[in-house]
């Protein structure tokens, strides 16, 4: 799996609407700019959402748009590619 569909499938998991913010407590929301990069990745992957994952949520949509990430739209696409890397956090070092 690509670093970029890996953070397409990642976007479009928070992208759940009410169910994510349901399962998901407020001291994890993401900061500021991931937040602004999802809407903007949301706007834009939304017409091919529709049109290649039809009548599919969650889980369903993510895998859909996944498979079908050669097709989606140049601003799809742009949007996906401006999305921040998370910093993941250092790992300890073996003792």
């Amino acid at each position: 799996m690509t670093f970029k569909t890996m953070i397409l499938v990642a976007a479009f998991a928070a992208a759940g609407g009410s169910a994510f913010a349901q399962n998901h407590p407020p001291h994890h929301m993401p900061a500021p700019e991931m937040q602004a990069a999802r809407t903007a990745m949301r706007q834009a992957c939304a017409a091919d959402a529709q049109s290649l994952c039809k009548d599919q949520t969650g889980h369903p949509m993510m895998m859909c748009m996944r498979q079908n990430m050669e097709k989606v739209s140049q601003p799809c696409k742009d949007a996906i590619a401006k999305m921040p890397h998370r910093q993941r956090p250092m790992e300890k070092p073996a003792q």
